[in-house]
């Protein structure tokens, strides 16, 4: 069965109160319009088109891609006429009709309605709702047959009662589609034409409308205000949370807890509280997380230890390595085995071999140090020259003093040392000891000046 995907994305928004178009607010740092894309992906289908309207080309440069077709509403009429404008692209044997500020629906639950489309059945979401107020009502007959969808404006007291309500996610067999869009009326309350009355004509032409039900509310909520789009986020990062924790992680507090990307995780994890995962992040076996750590596009080697406050970029910690508190760590960086790099230190395009120690208050640029070699407090690779970067080579067991330049280019020995307070600006050969400062000099008697009276 062929399939095509039409995802309405038109809307203005106002309530956001926002010069960004409503579908492009995010939830767990993505847009509520790209979540819905990447879910329609899963389904494989022969086409994607989205419909777009107000900040039209605000949509199309963020989320422009070669699998989707992006096809314009210049008018909002409704949303059986935002359906309409995708017309001409359709072809397939079922059409699946999304909504692209409802981020939180599940391929699984959109499987299974796709599951009730024959060319006699089409497929309805609908969810039972604890407070129905704005939804269309789900009107069916003595038998429990779906007969139509009335909007809430324009049902009737007894018609308000019901609690099911319609979510507008709806499969249907694509030739027929055409017949029903073309037959709309805009005669209703607001005067718009409703995709909703494409069930009421579906069952007229004696079509059976086949109902799914949403596991619960918030996987069909769109977003109208900040207020629903917070409501979103916590959901999101809840089940994100969950799925965590069945796969062998230890969240402190799942409620103080983000994910904003995709995460592997191995068993024995723990997590300590306001953690945030942003992109690619890959968490071995054994890894902990201290409290209020970012860790974006990196990779944790089993047995790593993350220590507080600290914000990993793009880095890379071997096996049993460990940083912070108060580390961190851009990209490019890179801890071999057991490495450790302490409070206050920086790493930029930085790669410490097995056992290096970087303990206090320093920053490492375009650097490769050798095996257990050992960083002092205070010590700064000068890497840049304003205009060009430059590379810093440090070889195996060094012993880089506290307070110590090194003025890159340069090139440290194995098993050389560098004396405290040096500025390096010459390659140090192997084995040697380096002292680069100024000698010390005691003036007796000198007086320390005095602040003049006014």
């Amino acid at each position: 069965m062929s399939l095509d995907i039409v995802i309405l994305a038109a809307g203005q928004g106002t309530r956001m109160r926002s010069a960004l178009p409503k579908v492009l607010h995010p939830v767990a740092g993505k847009s509520m319009l790209g979540h819905v894309i990447d879910t329609a992906r899963t389904l494989q289908p022969q086409s994607v088109q989205v419909v777009i309207g107000h900040g039209a080309e605000k949509v199309r440069e963020r989320l422009a891609a070669d699998d989707l077709n992006f096809v314009i509403q210049a008018e909002q009429l409704g949303t059986g006429h935002a359906v309409a404008q995708a017309l001409p692209q359709l072809g397939a044997d079922t059409v699946l009709i999304l909504y692209g500020d409802v981020p939180l629906i599940e391929a699984a639950t959109l499987q299974r309605l796709l599951a009730l489309v024959n060319d006699d059945q089409l497929g309805l979401l609908t969810v039972e709702l604890a407070d129905p107020t704005g939804y269309g009502r789900i009107v069916r007959d003595a038998q429990g047959v779906v007969q139509a969808i009335v909007e809430h404006k324009d049902a009737s007291d007894a018609q308000r009662q019901i609690r099911e309500g319609n979510t507008g996610i709806l499969a249907v067999p694509g030739n027929r589609l055409a017949d029903w869009l073309g037959r709309l009326s805009n005669s209703n309350a607001q005067g718009e034409y409703y995709l909703t009355d494409v069930i009421a004509m579906a069952v007229a032409d004696g079509l059976v409308v086949a109902t799914e039900r949403a596991a619960d509310e918030m996987e069909v909520l769109g977003a109208n205000d900040r207020i629903q789009l917070s409501q979103l986020e916590r959901h999101y990062q809840y089940r994100a949370a969950r799925r965590l924790m069945a796969q062998g992680v230890t969240l402190i507090d799942p409620a103080r807890f983000d994910v904003r990307g995709e995460v592997s995780v191995g068993r024995d994890v723990t997590i300590d509280i306001n953690v945030i995962l942003e992109g690619r992040v890959v968490i071995e076996d054994d890894v902990q997380i201290g409290p209020n750590c970012v860790i974006k596009d990196s990779t944790l080697r089993k047995g790593a230890i993350v220590k507080a406050n600290s914000h990993l970029d793009g880095a890379e910690m071997g096996e049993a390595a460990d940083c912070g508190p108060f580390a961190r760590l851009r990209p490019g960086s890179v801890l071999g085995t057991k490495a450790h790099v302490g409070n206050f230190v920086e790493l930029k395009n930085a790669v410490l071999g097995e056992g290096v120690k970087a303990g206090h208050l320093t920053y490492l640029g375009d650097t490769v140090i050798g095996a257990r070699t050992n960083i002092g407090a205070g010590t700064i690779t000068v890497n840049y020259d304003g205009a060009n970067k430059h590379q810093t080579s440090i070889g195996e067991d060094v012993f880089i003093g506290s307070n110590n330049s090194l003025i890159a280019p340069v090139d440290i020995g194995a098993g050389s040392n560098t004396a405290a307070g040096s500025t390096i600006t010459h390659d140090v050969p192997a084995h040697n000891l380096a002292v680069a400062r100024g000698r010390q000099r005691n003036i007796e008697g000198w007086q320390r000046p005095t602040k003049k009276q006014k």
